[in-house]
C-alpha cells in the first residue's frame, strides 16, 4: 500500500482528490480525515432534552390493532 497526502476542501461532503491522485487506478482506498478547525460560522445547538414521563397504568396492548396502522 502507498500513501498519498494532500489538502482539499470538503464541498456538500464530497471530497476532491487532485487530478495528479485521480489518474491513477486505484481499486481499493483507505482514507484518514484530519481536520484543522471548525466552521466559525456555525452556530451552537440550542436543544435541551428533558423528561418526559407518561402513565401507562391501565393501558393495554393490542398486537393486532398495532399492525393495522
Amino acid at each position: 500500500m502507498h500513501a498519498y497526502e494532500f489538502n482539499t476542501i470538503v464541498r456538500d461532503g464530497i471530497i476532491h482528490v487532485p487530478k495528479q491522485f485521480s489518474e491513477e487506478n486505484f481499486s481499493r482506498v483507505r482514507v484518514i480525515l484530519l481536520a484543522d478547525s471548525v466552521k466559525k460560522d456555525s452556530e451552537p445547538c440550542n436543544s435541551k432534552f428533558t423528561a418526559m414521563r407518561l402513565k401507562t397504568k391501565g393501558f393495554t396492548f393490542n398486537r393486532e390493532e398495532a399492525h393495522e396502522r
